[in-house]
C-alpha cells in the first residue's frame, strides 16, 4: 500500500470519509458526532492520509493536534474499505499515522472507539495502546473506549 497525504477536502479522503461515516451509521445508528474541520489536518496541526492499492483509495487516517495533554496527537478516521480487509493494512496506516505525528512533535497519541469495533479494539491493544480516562465528545457515552500510546 502506498500512504499519501493528502488536503481533507481532497476527493479521495472525502471517500473514504463518506465510507468511515457509513460505518459508524451501521454499527451505532448515527455519524459521528465530533466536531472535525479541514483545517484540523493541515501540517503543523495535523495530517490526513490516503492508501492506495493500485491507485484505488483503501484506507485513511489522520491526526490533528489536541487531547487531554500537553503534546497530544488525536487519530481520528482510521478506516479501510470492507474489500481490503484483513491484509494489515490498518496495522500500516497506524504505523504512519503515529509515525507522522511524532515527527510533528507529538508525544502521544490518543484515540476513541467504541465497543461495536471490536477489531479496532483489537488493533489498538496489539499495537501498544493502553486505556485511558474519557475525553473528548464522547466522554460520557458508555459505548465509547479512550486510549493512548506514547510516540517516540
Amino acid at each position: 500500500m502506498r500512504i499519501e497525504v493528502v488536503e481533507y477536502a481532497h476527493p479521495d479522503a472525502r471517500l473514504l470519509v463518506a465510507g468511515v461515516q457509513q460505518e459508524y451509521v451501521e454499527r451505532y445508528g448515527e455519524q459521528d458526532a465530533a466536531v472535525v474541520q479541514a483545517g484540523d489536518f493541515e501540517a503543523p496541526n495535523g495530517v490526513f492520509l490516503v492508501g492506495y492499492l493500485e491507485r484505488t483509495p483503501v484506507a485513511s487516517g489522520a491526526w490533528r493536534r489536541g487531547g487531554p495533554q500537553d503534546g497530544d496527537a488525536e487519530m481520528k478516521r482510521v478506516y479501510v474499505v470492507p474489500d481490503a480487509r484483513g491484509r494489515g493494512l490498518a496495522r500500516r496506516m497506524l504505523a504512519e499515522v503515529e509515525r507522522t505525528a511524532a515527527s510533528a512533535g507529538r508525544t502521544r497519541m490518543v484515540l476513541e472507539t467504541g465497543l461495536r469495533q471490536p477489531e479496532a479494539i483489537g488493533l489498538y491493544l496489539s499495537a501498544g495502546y493502553h486505556p485511558i480516562a474519557p475525553f473528548g465528545a464522547y466522554r460520557d457515552d458508555p459505548l465509547s473506549r479512550f486510549f493512548a500510546k506514547e510516540l517516540g
